[in-house]
């Protein structure tokens, strides 16, 4: 284990919210107002400009280590940890299984620099795919890139019967 692991641990531990319940399915809707909880989802809506989630939990990305510092069981426990912490803020990521550990650990670090609002009810859950795979985040990762990569297929299908092609058998 590298030595500075228990430290990052610890601190990943402190960072967690203490004003609220630990994640959603703890927290007790009836708290709010529907006033409040309609606030909450127009906020979010709205997309107003918000922090990033270092400015709620108080870690900064500069203090990870670059993730080739780190043996796989190292970068495992952190982003344990690491989504722990989220929860308890009302928060969630979701990165497909086959992601490499360290372009896993890359991304759940790089939220700390991510802006964002944290809900009073439900949860948010971070993604990284906009659902247009040439442009996506995780690259070659992306879940969307077999249906993008049959779409275009299907399209040069489509362009060779529409535009011709002298290749085609018919």
């Amino acid at each position: 284990m590298h030595p500075y692991i228990p430290h990052l641990l610890s601190d990943i531990a402190a960072a967690h919210q203490k004003e609220s319940k630990a994640g959603y399915l703890d927290h007790e809707d009836d708290d709010l107002s529907l006033e409040e909880l309609f606030a909450d989802v127009e906020r979010y809506i709205a997309g107003k400009e918000e922090p990033t989630f270092a400015y709620y939990c108080g870690l900064e990305s500069i203090d990870f280590p670059p993730p080739e510092q780190l043996d796989d069981d190292d970068l495992k426990k952190v982003c344990k940890a690491f989504e722990q912490m989220m929860q308890t803020w009302n928060l969630s990521i979701a990165l497909p299984d086959n992601l490499p550990l360290p372009f896993a650990y890359h991304l759940t670090v790089d939220m700390l620099n991510t802006k964002t609002n944290i809900p009073k009810t439900g949860m948010i859950t971070f993604d990284f795919c906009s659902g247009y795979a040439p442009d996506c985040d995780l690259k070659s990762y992306c879940p969307c890139l077999e249906f993008w990569n049959e779409c275009d297929d299907e399209m040069e299908d489509y362009d060779d019967i529409i535009f011709g092609n002298d290749d085609l058998p018919f």
